[in-house]
């Protein structure tokens, strides 16, 4: 190789990432890997997705944190890196790209090629890796594997790829049953991963080897353990790094800091293990340095040179948070000052790179911001699992000034529905402002329909979409571009709330009172307080009822029906619905065991002045 060339490369390595919209079987494909590769032991017997540790991941089922492991292969290692198939946590596919010579591009077979797909294969090319499409879930019924690679071409046609990305190779798997082959009949699948190996050895370029020449090494996920504080995960692009190094961290803003070496670790399966040194192409945890961030290039102190900044998409939904100041505040939960929230959301800053967190003119309050309702919503539940209390409000888009134009953020959607509910599905997008883009029939009764929508418009219409279609459709939706905000539109709930006008337990009788006025949200025996919403409203205005009031007993026997008083059960809200049924004058209070709704305003007399005002201005 040295006679040929001057460039050395290390082919004991490989590095790879897995990518693919939501759902197509990323994960459940490395556990695979894992399985039937020469990485762990006979004995170890490991979980179906392994690689979701956490227990948001594991009850939803989705990634949210990329992941990095390594498998063996005869005497070759595979990096591979994990990552979320939803947008809202593209910011971790963006720097994954960085530290990969090639992708898995993961499709399925009977869904085809999806937003996301678009979306993470859009990044892998604008890194100019190599390409790997693998066919999943081939043993699907109605899997159309041929159709689908063509949909995959034609992608790859109009994202702008070069020749050699178009040459790609195809291999056809079924993760979950952990067989594959070259051949798109699912008769003849092996119970083998050995076609993905091969044709990762085969395809995907070795790290160049330049461990002699001076260190860099970039930062790219963050890790946090209370042992060592603040793991660096990232790869190492040029030269070696030992424990007991002194290196030099060049900041973002310019600066630098010299730091020890304290603790290298290498991946292998799914340990984390000490190791000596990393040489260049390796993919290593680095310890030792208190305050390093995303981005940041650790080189050698003698002749420091960053690498290019890793760009981050910014994000476009921000929501206020704040210290809960509602009656019931600090009943429930562990942490409940302005400090101790305050310290919560900065510390997670820094494994998150797409959250923003400013503060605002109130106390006790602060303006995240992040890169959709999932994103954030998921950072509400770790909060509140840690035992936090805080109080949110409504989700808005964030705004931004486009050659002197006040523009917003527009996404693509793309439905697939039983083609009785398309009807309306259009006629609900376009009050939403959103403008179809096509309209096809894909067989089985299904159609697939694409639009352009205004992320506000967006905001709480996914409970509305599965009403709709009654839990059959689907909906994805990503980032598109940011264009000129729609004038004179406002979207938001179009019902009133019922908000309780006094503080106490919710009786059955006074439910059923009130419940032919909408739907009630609240069990009997629930406490509330005045100015919490206890339902929604069936008209356009807010009612304050009295949900307390208990039946006057009396001491003669009576013969009509009441001794057996029934009401419909209550609709719960999950945390998401709740953020977004809420409207601007309102909030939502999230404790470790409660999530309520409540108005900014909670007395009844003030809240009807300040409507009144409202109105009056108008």
């Amino acid at each position: 190789m040295k006679g040929r060339s001057i460039l050395k490369f290390r082919d004991d390595i490989r590095n790879i990432a897995i990518i693919a919209h939501v759902d197509h079987g990323k994960t459940t494909l490395v556990n695979e890997m894992l399985k039937q590769s020469d990485t762990l032991d006979e004995h170890v017997q490991i979980d179906d997705r392994a690689m979701d540790t956490n227990a948001i991941e594991k009850e939803r089922g989705i990634t949210i944190l990329s992941k990095n492991t390594a498998v063996r292969y005869g005497d070759k290692q595979i990096n591979i890196l994990d990552t979320p198939g939803h947008a809202d946590f593209g910011g971790e596919v963006e720097r994954i790209m960085r530290m990969v010579d090639g992708v898995l591009l993961v499709v399925d077979a009977f869904e085809g090629t999806m937003p996301q797909t678009r979306f993470v294969l859009k990044k892998a090319l604008e890194q100019h890796l190599t390409p790997i499409v693998v066919i999943n879930k081939i043993d699907r019924p109605g899997a159309r594997p041929e159709e689908v690679v063509d949909e995959v071409l034609d992608l790859f046609i109009e994202l702008g790829a070069d020749e050699s990305q178009l040459d790609f190779p195809v291999v056809y798997v079924s993760a979950l049953n952990g067989t594959s082959s070259y051949e798109s009949d699912p008769a003849k699948q092996e119970h083998t991963m050995q076609p993905i190996f091969d044709t990762i050895i085969k395809t995907i370029p070795s790290p160049i080897d330049n461990s002699d020449e001076p260190l860099q090494f970039q930062v790219a996920l963050l890790d946090y353990n209370d042992y060592v504080g603040r793991v660096g995960i990232g790869r190492v692009f040029r030269g070696t790094i030992k424990v007991g190094d002194s290196v030099s961290v060049m900041k973002l803003d310019g600066s630098k800091k010299n730091f020890r070496v304290t603790k290298l670790f290498g991946f292998f399966g799914l340990q984390r293990l000490e190791i000596n040194e990393a040489h260049a192409g390796d993919l290593v945890a680095v310890s030792g340095m208190e305050d390093i961030n995303v981005g940041e290039t650790v080189a050698d102190s003698s002749n420091p040179e960053a690498l290019p900044i890793l760009r981050i998409d910014e994000p476009t939904l921000q929501m206020t948070f704040g210290t809960n100041s509602s009656p019931f505040a600090g009943k429930e939960g562990k942490f409940v000052t302005a400090r101790q929230l305050e310290l919560r959301l900065k510390s997670e800053l820094e494994t998150d790179v797409s959250l923003r967190v400013e503060d605002t003119d109130e106390p006790g309050s602060w303006v995240v911001s992040g890169r959709g309702e999932l994103h954030l919503s998921i950072l509400i539940e770790t909060l509140r699992r840690e035992g936090y209390e805080l109080q949110a409000s409504r989700p808005e888009v964030i705004y931004r000034e486009v050659d002197g134009k006040r523009c917003e953020p527009f996404e693509s959607v793309q439905i697939d529905t039983p083609d009785e509910y398309t009807g309306s599905i259009i006629d609900t997008l376009s009050k939403r402002k959103a403008e179809m883009k096509n309209m096809e029939s894909t067989g089985n009764n299904q159609t697939r329909l694409t639009f352009l929508a205004p992320s506000r418009g967006l905001i709480g219409y996914s409970t509305e979409f599965l009403s709709l279609t009654r839990g059959y459709g689907i909906m994805n939706h990503t980032f598109s571009e940011y264009l000129p905000v729609i004038p004179n539109w406002n979207p938001g709930r179009r019902n009133g709330a019922l908000v309780s006008i006094n503080q106490g337990k919710t009786t059955t009788y006074a439910t059923m009172g009130i419940e032919d006025r909408g739907t009630i949200f609240v069990d009997p025996g629930t406490e509330v307080y005045e100015g919490m919403i206890v339902g929604q409203n069936s008209r356009e205005n807010d009612i304050s009822v009295n949900i307390t009031k208990g039946k006057n007993m009396t001491n003669v026997r009576s013969s009509n029906k009441d001794l057996t008083a029934t009401i419909k059960t209550p609709t719960h809200l999950t945390l998401e619905e709740s953020l977004e049924f809420l409207n601007s004058d309102e909030f939502c209070e999230i404790t470790p065991d409660h999530v309520r709704l409540r108005k900014r305003i909670l007395n009844t007399n003030s809240r009807e002045k300040e409507a009144k005002k409202r109105k009056m201005n108008k």
